[in-house]
């Protein structure tokens, strides 16, 4: 965009005869006409031999306009042209400034309209001529091109093009704009173009940075939106001009894109798009959030997305490790609120942007999907769904051995794992860190028939590295039923007695008194003990497989029996070990 500049008022005074000459511009509708008999002309005869199609404006009196032109006498002979001095002709019409023909001969023009003017004597230079120039009683024929046309009560003239379905803001005094542009004057000839410079023009409106008329052509525009300017002189460059490329007094005419607009006021704006009944926990700082999101820029262009990945942005907020922006704007989240960030340049990437998808200066927007968050001091969120309609006097605990279904989800809905899929409950001891503490915790204080709702924090589940289908730093939500539940034996036994054991224990495993207990021996005797109600084995294990384990334990040489000196309880063991310790 060429830089604005104070407009002129002033005329460039050419030498009378010359000024007699180019002062060709005014659009008229003469309706030239010779007299009866092929008499002498009685007014201007105009020839248009090219009309263009679209004509939004045409000629009156008072108007200033630009034109080239070529004048010749009736033989061919040429007396003066506009092309000659590579100056186009730029004045006022129908004020006396031109000769009469050419003033009438100019009214009601378009353009890029071409016309011959035919000009008799008494409406050109009349019966005295121009001395070595144009004889007397001559008359004049010009081929005239339209240029430009404008009045000095002319205001900036916008049209929309294309307007978006949706404006989230519209351009006010103030704004900082990103915007591209074709810039050219009213007969068409380009004079500048941002897309030639591969980048948006970008500046302050009503600051005194841009013209006049592309101030005012700008406001209230929207990002995305399309819009035909056209600027008087006296809005643009006035007299003149600029450099090379603008002619003094030209009209011009901008085709605009809005890219984006923001004021350096402007905070973070917030659009809720989905909001999930029943939250009860919306994000704060400090909260470690997983979300999906598309970035685009304000005229809709993506500039990044986490869906392409296929991998949640996971990260701390509140904490800086993202843009000022994203930090405030995540704030307030639901899991599985769908949101739209809108976030100002000088809270995202600034006047520099980054890497070659966000140029500078650039509003981002943000939709954001949040899958879900949590605080590392979090702990298991339990919400009992029913409880079995009989009384419960005895709930799962530390030890206990249970039997439970359960579906495991993500917050978002997305399923992980069922124990439905088995066709089998789940079998755990609890505390025994067989499953993740979260699960694990959930599920205790349970009564048989009771369902819950678990939500388990990622430091209570799988933590940052995930698992088999389970992501990093991932919330997951189960849903339990306990089938049912044996009591669970103290860390390190498989056999425990209801009361006392046997006083001579060895003598009652030793069936055939032969003083060696075998296998079999020992399995029969710790067989009917949990059978007759004296005992009970290990719970959740194939019996014979406890039974076995117990038995290699006793046989302390290996050589398949036990002796009433290789027999110990493990009470007793653990007392030894006591001692020896001390």
């Amino acid at each position: 965009m060429l830089p604005a500049g104070p407009p002129s008022h002033t005329f460039r005074w050419l030498p009378l005869l010359q000024l007699l000459l180019l002062l060709v511009q005014a659009v008229g509708r003469g309706l030239g006409r010779a007299s009866p008999a092929g008499g002498p002309l009685e007014d201007v005869v105009i020839e248009r031999y090219h009309i263009p199609k679209a004509c939004p404006r045409e000629v009156q009196m008072g108007d200033f306009v630009r034109y080239h032109y070529n004048g010749t006498f009736e033989d061919g002979k040429k007396f003066d042209s506009s092309y000659d001095r590579s100056s186009l002709v730029a004045i006022v019409v129908g004020v006396g400034r031109l000769i009469t023909g050419m003033d009438r001969g100019l009214m009601g023009m378009c353009v890029n309209e071409r016309r011959r003017l035919i000009v008799p004597p008494h409406l050109g230079y009349g019966s005295i001529g121009v001395a070595g120039l144009i004889p007397p009683d001559a008359t004049l024929y010009f081929d005239v091109v339209l240029l430009d046309v404008w009045n000095k009560e002319d205001t900036v003239q916008v049209s929309t093009l294309l307007r978006p379905p949706h404006c989230p803001r519209m351009v006010q005094d103030g704004d900082f704009v990103r915007y591209h542009y074709n810039g050219t004057l009213l007969d068409g000839t380009a004079f500048d173009s941002s897309y030639g410079r591969g980048g948006t023009y970008d500046t302050y409106v009503g600051s005194g940075w841009l013209i006049k008329g592309m101030d005012q052509g700008l406001l209230s525009m929207c990002p995305g939106e399309r819009r035909k300017i056209v600027i008087p002189p006296f809005l643009a460059y006035g007299e003149k001009g600029y450099g090379t490329v603008i002619p003094p007094e030209a009209s011009l005419v901008f085709h605009v894109l809005l890219i984006d607009v923001h004021n350096p006021k402007d905070t973070v704006q917030l659009e809720t798009l989905e909001l999930p009944p029943g939250c009860v926990r919306r994000a704060m700082d400090g909260d470690f959030m997983r979300y999906h999101y598309n970035g685009s820029l304000m005229d809709g262009t993506l500039f990044d997305s986490s869906y392409s990945r296929n991998h949640t942005y996971n990260t701390y907020i509140g904490q800086g490790y993202i843009i000022s922006g994203m930090d405030q704007g995540l704030q307030g989240a639901c899991m599985g609120e769908r949101r739209r960030i809108t976030i100002p340049p000088h809270l995202a990437y600034g006047e520099n942007g980054t890497g070659d998808k966000i140029p500078g200066s650039a509003v981002l927007i943000f939709d954001v999907h949040i899958i879900d968050f949590h605080n590392p001091a979090d702990p298991v969120e339990i919400k009992t769904l029913s409880r079995p309609p009989e009384a419960c006097n005895e709930t799962s605990k530390v030890g206990d051995f249970v039997r439970y279904h359960y579906n495991c989800s993500l917050l978002d809905g997305t399923k992980l794992f069922s124990s439905h899929d088995y066709g089998a409950p789940q079998e755990v001891t609890l505390g025994a860190n067989k499953v993740i503490t979260g699960l694990d915790t959930g599920l205790q204080g349970m009564c048989v028939g009771e369902k819950r709702q678990l939500v388990v924090p990622p430091h209570l589940a799988h933590g940052e590295s995930g698992a088999r289908g389970v992501p990093g730093s991932a919330v997951l939500l189960f849903e339990v039923e306990l089938v049912s539940r044996e009591e669970g034996l103290p860390t390190g036994y498989l056999f425990v007695w209801h009361n006392d054991p046997p006083a001579n224990l060895f003598e009652y495993m030793d069936l055939n008194k032969d003083g060696e207990v075998p296998l079999e021996e020992f399995s029969t005797f710790i067989k009917a003990q949990v059978n007759e109600g004296k005992g009970r084995l290990m719970p959740g294990q194939d019996p014979e497989k406890t039974i076995g384990d117990m038995f290699q334990n006793q046989d302390r040489n290996q050589d398949g029996k036990v002796t009433a000196e290789e027999l110990k309880l493990k009470s007793d063991e653990d007392q030894e070990l006591v001692h020896e310790e001390l």
